[in-house]
């Protein structure tokens, strides 16, 4: 297990950057503490497998170092890292039984063949595949060749780290969740160091400690489930946790009001003069319709979802999503929202500002 330092990291693929837009990896500097479980989370084109690919040696960085706690592993190749890495696709050996492509990081070390037995067991256990043990890998499925390709990158317990790269994009929705579930217990049992890459909220949130939302080629946050859905860091959290997502306002910011098309919405906080690109973002969660003061909207429609309902409005141009509880009943009288004070997050440039007690 190691800690990874990320030190004025980053990247381009053309040999000349001149522009900003000319970086799959804007330059970043964090430390990722070792044991601990992580999710690289973003739209595809962001950087997230730009930056793993980096972590495990099969891509050399433009510019800045990473080190392995203290060892500078810039240039190290893949081999002498000590890492494990799960591909989107499975990457197997057809002509192995399963019980032999889960053995070979082991055999390929020389560990005792007792230890090599107990293992593979017991990954076979965690993954479903002991009745298959003894099948080989050709003509077995996609979702069961990925198992087998988990379960080889899971078997060693000496790894400074485990690598994911969107490992269940081929696996059964049920499978998916099974699994999550087994990786999270071998964190917990092993404390391997864990990066885990996906586009999917849902994974990053369910199995990481801790979520690195990555959006342009730059880590925008990185945070605790809780952190990324309660205060944003910037906008683009707000609009990519949550289902839906956070409501953005472009509006003026003046102490604890903010005003948007002249309506008037209390803030917890106070905020000084901003310049720039002056936004509101408050949850979904956090708004309310009522028949009194508030925000005047249409109702376009309401969404029921099982456990609670979506109610999509307009203000002017602008999209509000509100979530009423199942039992609420939305009378043609709510024709307007609210939205909870200490929920109201006010954004700079895309960027969240820090109020001051009101």
């Amino acid at each position: 297990m190691a800690r990874i330092t990320l030190d004025k990291l980053a990247h381009s693929y053309l040999p000349a950057p001149k522009s900003d837009d000319d970086w799959a990896l804007k330059e970043m500097n964090h430390v990722w503490e070792d044991g601990a479980a992580y999710a690289l989370l973003g739209p595809s084109g962001c950087g997230k497998s730009t930056l793993l690919n980096i972590i495990s040696g099969l891509l050399a960085p433009s510019q800045g170092r990473i080190l392995f706690d203290d060892a500078d592993v810039t240039h190290a190749p893949t081999t002498e890292r000590n890492i494990a890495q799960v591909f989107q696709f499975p990457v197997v050996y057809d002509t192995m039984t399963v019980r032999d492509n889960l053995a070979f990081p082991l055999r390929n070390r020389g560990r005792d063949p007792a230890y090599i037995a107990e293992r593979v067991q017991a990954i076979a256990r965690m993954i479903g595949m002991e009745d298959q043990l003894d099948r080989k890998a050709r003509g077995l499925t996609a979702d069961a060749k990925q198992k087998i390709s988990l379960g080889r990158g899971m078997v060693r317990r000496d790894v400074n780290a485990i690598l994911f790269d969107e490992p269940l994009t081929v696996i059964d929705p049920h499978m998916k969740w099974e699994l999550r579930t087994q990786l999270k217990s071998l964190h917990r049992d092993f404390g391997h160091t864990m990066i885990y890459v996906t586009h999917d909220q849902t994974e990053a949130l369910t199995f990481a400690d801790k979520v690195v939302v990555m959006y342009d080629g730059r880590v925008v946050q990185i945070g605790t489930p809780e952190e990324l859905f309660e205060t944003p860091a910037h906008t683009f959290v707000g609009y990519f946790i949550g289902s839906p997502g956070m409501n953005v306002l472009p509006a003026q910011v003046d102490g604890t009001r903010a005003y948007i098309e002249g309506a008037e919405v209390p803030l917890a906080h106070g905020y000084g003069a901003l310049s720039g690109k002056v936004e509101i973002g408050v949850r979904p969660e956090f708004a309310r319709l009522t028949a009194g003061d508030g925000l005047p909207v249409k109702i376009r429609r309401i969404e029921d979802v099982g456990r609670h309902k979506i109610v999509r409005a307009e203000f002017f141009s602008h999209e509000i999503n509100i979530i009423a509880r199942e039992e609420d009943h939305i009378g043609a009288d709510r024709t307007r929202v609210i939205f909870d004070p200490a929920r109201v997050n006010v954004y700079a440039d895309d960027w969240l500002v820090q109020g001051e007690a009101a």
